[in-house]
């Protein structure tokens, strides 16, 4: 019986920091299952990619380990000037962890209607 291995993700480890409220406002996506963010970058990635990021937020000295698969691509010159990014859906393996820490800096602003990089 032979089982093939499974495949490192191919662009290493994404490194985000986020130190203001409004930028994980605009980075957040709420409406996917088990939360997600969107990362500006400019690599080129495609749907169902795995990847795994190190997610800084605020002044906290800990990285949140996440990992997840691209759902969202946002070419470069995308209609409306959106900024070129991928948008990446957290994988359950953290039991939630990281969206649980985001929404916790959102508090009360997650219903806000101010546009953000997705919606």
């Amino acid at each position: 019986m032979s089982t093939q291995p499974k495949a490192a993700p191919r662009h290493g480890i994404l490194s985000l920091t986020i130190k203001d409220k409004a930028v994980l406002y605009a980075a957040y996506m709420p409406f996917v299952q088990n939360g997600g963010l969107f990362i500006p970058t400019h690599k080129q990635y495609s749907l169902g990619d795995e990847v795994f990021m190190l997610l800084s937020l605020m002044d906290e000295k800990e990285k949140i380990p996440v990992a997840g698969k691209i759902i969202w691509i946002t070419p470069k010159g995308a209609q409306g000037n959106k900024a070129t990014g991928i948008g990446v859906q957290f994988s359950n393996q953290d039991n939630g962890q990281a969206r649980t820490k985001i929404e916790t800096y959102l508090a009360g602003t997650l219903n806000s209607e101010r546009s953000t990089h997705t919606m």
